[in-house]
C-alpha cells in the first residue's frame, strides 16, 4: 500500500492544485512531483515568470507565498510503478476536513483528468468553489507541448 502526503497548506491558501498519487520517484525523495520528466514545477514558475530555485523547500516557500495549496486526492492505494492507470484499492484524502480548516480555498484545479475523476467519484465539489481540471504536466502527457500547457495553466492560475 503506498501512502501519499499531508497537504502543503496555510491560511493565506486560496488555491488548492490536486494530483492523484505521487509517482515512485516522488514517494523516494518524498518531494511533490519530484521525477524531473514531471513538468509542474517548470510550469509553476513560469506561469508567474520566475526563475526555478535548486531546493524543495524553496518551492514549497513560493507556493505558500503564491497562495497555492498541493495535495493528492488519494491518500493510499495500491499501484505498481507510478501510472495513474495501475492503480487499485484507492483510499481517497478528507476533503471535508481540509476544507472546514482551509476555509480560503476558492479554486480547485486538477492536474490531471485522473484526478478529477477521482474527486468526482469521491468527494462533493463545494459551493462557491471553482473547479477545473489542467493539462497534466506528466511526462506521460506528451501529446501536448509544454508551451500550449503553459497558455492554460497562465490562464487559469493568474485570474
Amino acid at each position: 500500500m503506498k501512502k501519499a502526503f499531508l497537504p502543503i497548506a496555510d491560511a493565506n491558501s486560496h488555491t488548492l492544485i490536486l494530483g492523484t498519487m505521487p509517482g515512485e520517484k516522488s514517494l523516494e525523495l518524498q518531494q511533490y512531483y519530484g521525477n524531473r520528466a514531471n513538468q509542474f514545477w517548470r510550469l509553476v514558475y513560469a506561469v508567474f515568470n520566475e526563475p526555478m530555485p535548486e531546493t524543495y523547500e524553496e518551492k514549497i516557500a513560493f507556493l505558500k507565498q503564491k497562495g497555492i495549496a498541493l495535495w493528492d486526492v488519494l491518500s493510499h492505494c495500491e499501484r505498481v510503478g507510478s501510472l495513474d492507470s495501475n492503480i487499485k484499492n484507492e483510499v481517497p484524502n478528507d476533503f471535508e476536513a481540509f476544507f472546514k480548516t482551509h476555509p480560503n480555498i476558492k479554486r480547485v484545479f486538477f492536474s490531471s483528468k485522473n484526478a478529477e475523476k477521482y474527486y468526482s467519484r469521491y468527494a462533493e465539489k463545494h459551493e462557491g468553489v471553482v473547479y477545473s481540471a489542467l493539462p497534466s504536466p506528466s511526462g506521460a502527457h506528451a501529446t501536448m507541448r509544454f508551451e500550449e500547457k503553459l497558455l492554460i495553466w497562465k490562464n487559469i492560475l493568474n485570474e
